[in-house]
């Protein structure tokens, strides 16, 4: 049997973690709620969603610290040449700052009003940064898939758009489809056995 490397199984935590904390949420939200009308962090704000806030939060901090390992992991995609170990290493570094970002944020819900939102906006600029390097970098990386790399820069600019002209649910597709990155990229790592 393959033997699954930290950044496959803590890329496989990121995606699970999230997403169930996050439906679980949902699922407990007492009103009407809906992407089109409602940010994610809504479901965090124990004013809005007594029971389900708990969920929330608690879904972002685990999803931080499985962050952590699955850019650690991300040495595997260095490359003989320094400036291309350089450019990971940023990735890696601002990756694990914006983790550091969502555990904040599961910290510091909505009922924090003027923490959150400074830790919402970090995670989102970081997280841009993470995307734009990360699928360039990893782009020039010769067991890379391209087509991979070319979906990071989409999500990179998708978030781009949601950072200076947000709504809710673009919110929702950037969270989502930059998840969908992490599963892409452990999937490329899982296939060429990194």
């Amino acid at each position: 049997m393959r033997k699954l490397s930290l950044s496959v199984i803590s890329g496989m935590l990121v995606i699970i973690l999230y997403c169930v904390f996050t439906f679980t949420s949902l699922a407990l939200f007492p009103t009407y709620y809906s992407p089109l009308d409602n940010w994610l962090s809504d479901l965090g704000n124990s004013s809005y969603s007594p029971t389900g806030a708990v969920f929330y939060n608690i879904g972002c901090i685990t999803t931080g610290i499985a962050l952590v390992p699955f850019f650690i992991g991300l040495y595997k995609w260095y490359r003989e040449e320094i400036w291309h170990k350089i450019l990971v290493i940023i990735g890696q570094g601002i990756g694990i700052f914006s983790a550091i970002a969502l555990i904040l944020i599961g910290v510091y819900p909505e009922d924090f009003p003027y923490l959150h939102p400074l830790w919402s906006n970090i995670f989102f600029f970081a997280i841009l940064f993470v995307l734009i390097i990360t699928s360039i970098v990893l782009f020039l990386h010769e067991s890379f898939k391209k087509s991979i790399g070319i979906y990071g820069i989409i999500v990179a600019i998708l978030d781009f758009v949601f950072v200076f002209f947000g709504s809710p649910l673009l919110e929702w597709f950037v969270v989502f489809t930059a998840l969908g990155y992490v599963g892409l990229i452990i999937y490329n790592m899982y296939v060429i056995d990194f």
